[in-house]
Formats: structure tokens, C-alpha cells, sequence
């Protein structure tokens, strides 16, 4: 008995181990001539893995179960090197910080104890990376007479990456569809997910945010949340098909519709998808939810396009891999795209239920074509309408006309003056015509 007891009590300590969750309570960040450092306040000793990356230099701290409770506040961040600072969630618990920075560094990563009423930190420093004399002494410059320079409006500035989230569908206690040879679902969507992310994380200007990287359950609204917080320009979620006809074969891209699902069969995908969140006790369409999600505005609409555009590029990918089910991108009102001004899209790799797919479906080498392919669809639309302020969108965008869309949109879009897209294509009249090509000029000089 007092050894059951025993375990009973270890495994209640355990638990209540595994659940505890680190905070970050401040960042903070400072520079001279010599370095530059910031400063990660915590509440307790963490975990921690520091790497770079290149192509565009970024530095990336990685903090297990750990949550930031505090705004970033980017003008105490972006000191010496670092010209901007993001973050996100890594395998549901695990905080992700991204620094952008100018250059090349090398980051030197150390934890201090507590001490003089000071808790624990988490301490980076940038070594040999520091102020310029003019930036120390820009905010008491010396005394001058001579006439204030002129400043060019098309001096350097700090761009941003290309955002992509990549959701691998279910997890954890929700293991998705079962094939007939017993492959989970949720197991092969990570493959592929993971393949994709590499994939993205390899492209200069583009950065990829996976939901989740190991075998976790999550549920509808922390997919959402991460690509909110991590400001993404593409959400992007990956599973895999079943059907009691054990002949559907094929893959199918899907969007966000306001008006019902396009077709019967994507209206009940939307139902399983949707009732995720039931195995967890939790179902997606209590009030506040619905609330939140069906009260669609215009700016939604237009992410409904895009998620559109874009599937319709990854389809035509996708058709060189697999076998399509529908050759066009489908609709209905998956619970997990319904991310304000965020176009996403959900696809379907395949049938896990016809034995022929599911073979494939479990081969390295047909998971890495799926993959390409993904990839193929969305550089290709972002190489077409890369979002402004990107480092894609520093060369000058090309943006086809499609139904609805004006000039003065497309100069509000690019930020951008209706003047500058005139010049640029030599358009005598604002008409426009569907299936136009137009050039974006994204630098204008004043």
C-alpha cells in the first residue's frame, strides 16, 4: 500500500513538473563601440539554444517551456545590429525569438543567476558589433552651421522576411485519419510539414514557422494564434484524406468560404476537420468562437482571394506529383483558416484510406515531392505579389489583374502612388483588364 501511495504521489510531482511554464517577464537591449547585448529577464533557470541564419542574417534563440508575458517593445530592441524582433511558439510549449539583424554576428549565449534582487537572465551578447561613433554621439551632436543634408527617400531601410506557417494537422491524442496498413495521419503531415518548412527556411527573404515540430496536440485556435502573433503573410495547413470508398484517390487544396462549401464533399471534410477540437473536450463552435470567426469583415474577403490565388499556384504544382481530386480549389468553412487578413489554405496530400496512397504517402522520397511542390505553388505567388516592406517586394512586383481589382486598390495595397504604376507601365487610361500583368514599382525615388 505505501508503495502505491508512493508512486501516487511521484507521478502527481511529476505532472505538476511537466505542466510548469517559464516566463519571459522583459527584453531589453543596449550597445557601445564594442558589442551590442540584450537581455532576456526570466523567472526561472530555462533551457536555451542561440543559432544564426543566413540569407537574410537572422538570429534565432530557442527557450524550452517557456511563454513571453510582455510586449516587445521595439525601439529598447533595436539597438547596434538588431533591426527587428518577432516571436512565436515552437512545439506547443517551446518559445521562438527572431532577430533580425544587418550583418553577419556571432551571438555568445549565457545564463546569470540571481542576485542584488536581480532574477534570472538569459544574456546575449554581440560581440565586436556594436554602436558607430556617429550613432554614440547622435544624441548630442556637435554644434553646426552648415545646411542640414538632404536625405534620399529611398535610403536603406530594414526588410522584413516572407512569414509562412506551416500547420501539420492533428497530434498528440489526435492521430487523424488511420490508413489501412495502420499510418496515422498526423505523423505523416509533420514529415511533409517539416520537409516544407526546410524547403522555405532555404529561400532567401522567406521564413517558415511550423505550429508544431513533435508529436503535440493542439487545438484550433493556438494554430490560429501562432500565425496572429507571429504576423504571418501565409497559413498554410497540411493533412491527409480518408473516405469509406476505398478507390478516392488524389489531392485536394481548399479555402476559407463565406457563403457554404463549394461542393458536399468539402462540406464534410470541413465537419471532421472542424471537430478536432471534441477530442480534447473542447468544441471549436461554443459561442465565442463563432463569435469570432463567422463575423467575417472585408478585410477577410480580400484574404479569401489571395488564399484562393495561392492555392490555385500550389494545385498546378501538385498536379506534376499526384493524382488531383477536384482541379480546382475548393471552399467551405474550415474553422482553422478563419485568421483575419491572413490568407490560408488547407491541403490534403492524399487518401490515406486507398492503400495505393497510403504506400506513397509513407515514402520518403514521394513526401519530399510533395513537399517541392508546395513550395513550388507559393514562392511562385510570392515572386508574383510579394507583400510590401519584404525583402522579396525589392524588386519591382508584378501583380495580375483579376476580377474586381482597380488601380487605386492596387496603389493601396502596394503603398505605393497611382502616379508611380502609370509610369511604370505607360497606361494612358486607369481601366484594367483581367488577366493583366502589371509591374509595381516598389521603389520610388522623391
Amino acid at each position: 500500500m505505501l508503495t502505491r501511495v508512493t508512486i501516487l504521489f511521484l507521478l502527481a510531482c511529476f505532472s505538476m513538473i511537466a505542466v510548469a511554464e517559464q516566463q519571459v517577464s522583459s527584453l531589453r537591449a543596449s550597445a557601445d563601440q564594442s558589442a551590442t547585448r540584450i537581455v532576456i529577464d526570466l523567472s526561472d533557470r530555462v533551457e536555451y539554444q542561440v543559432f544564426t541564419l543566413n540569407n537574410p542574417h537572422r538570429v534565432v534563440v530557442d527557450i524550452a517551456d517557456t511563454t513571453l508575458k510582455t510586449e516587445l517593445n521595439q525601439s529598447a530592441l533595436t539597438h547596434g545590429p538588431i533591426q527587428h524582433v518577432r516571436f512565436g511558439t515552437r512545439q506547443g510549449n517551446d518559445l521562438r525569438l527572431v532577430l533580425d539583424v544587418n550583418q553577419k554576428v556571432t551571438p555568445k549565449a549565457f545564463l546569470l543567476e540571481p542576485q542584488q534582487g536581480v532574477g534570472h537572465r538569459l544574456v546575449i551578447d554581440f560581440p565586436g558589433v556594436g554602436k558607430s561613433a556617429e550613432q554614440l554621439t547622435a544624441k548630442n551632436p556637435p554644434p553646426t552651421h552648415t545646411k542640414p543634408k538632404h536625405v534620399s527617400k529611398t535610403a536603406p531601410q530594414s526588410y522584413r522576411d516572407v512569414v509562412v506557417v506551416i500547420d501539420a494537422g492533428h497530434g498528440g491524442k489526435d492521430v487523424g485519419a488511420i490508413g489501412a496498413k495502420g499510418t496515422y495521419e498526423k505523423d505523416v503531415v509533420l514529415a511533409v510539414s517539416k520537409k516544407l518548412a526546410a524547403l522555405i527556411n532555404a529561400q532567401p527573404g522567406m521564413f517558415a514557422v511550423l505550429t508544431r515540430e513533435g508529436d503535440q496536440f493542439l487545438r484550433l485556435r493556438e494554430r490560429t494564434r501562432i500565425a496572429r502573433e507571429n504576423h504571418a503573410d501565409l497559413f498554410i495547413s497540411i493533412h491527409a484524406d480518408s473516405f469509406h470508398n476505398h478507390q478516392a484517390k488524389g489531392s485536394s487544396v481548399y479555402a476559407l468560404s463565406q457563403r457554404g462549401a463549394s461542393s458536399e464533399a468539402a462540406r464534410l471534410l470541413a465537419e471532421k476537420e472542424n471537430a478536432a477540437d471534441l477530442i480534447a473536450g473542447t468544441d471549436v463552435d461554443e459561442k465565442d468562437e463563432m463569435l469570432r470567426s463567422v463575423l467575417l469583415d472585408l478585410s477577410q474577403t480580400g484574404a479569401i482571394k489571395e488564399s484562393i490565388a495561392v492555392g490555385e499556384r500550389v494545385l498546378r504544382k501538385m498536379k506534376g506529383v499526384n493524382h488531383l481530386h477536384k482541379n480546382h480549389v475548393e471552399q467551405a468553412g474550415f474553422a482553422v483558416l478563419k485568421s483575419h487578413d491572413v490568407p490560408s489554405i488547407l491541403i490534403e496530400l492524399a487518401f490515406l484510406s486507398n492503400p495505393s496512397e497510403e504506400r506513397r504517402l509513407k515514402d520518403n522520397k514521394h513526401q519530399n515531392k510533395l513537399a517541392h511542390s508546395i513550395w513550388g505553388g507559393v514562392k511562385d505567388y510570392f515572386i508574383d505579389t510579394p507583400p510590401p516592406g519584404t525583402l522579396l517586394a525589392l524588386n519591382d512586383a508584378k501583380h495580375v489583374i483579376r476580377s474586381g481589382e482597380t488601380l487605386s486598390g492596387l496603389a493601396v495595397r502596394y503603398q505605393v502612388s497611382m502616379d508611380a504604376i502609370r509610369s511604370a507601365n505607360a497606361l494612358r487610361s486607369d481601366q484594367l483588364r483581367i488577366g493583366q500583368a502589371i509591374r509595381i514599382p516598389t521603389h520610388v525615388g522623391g
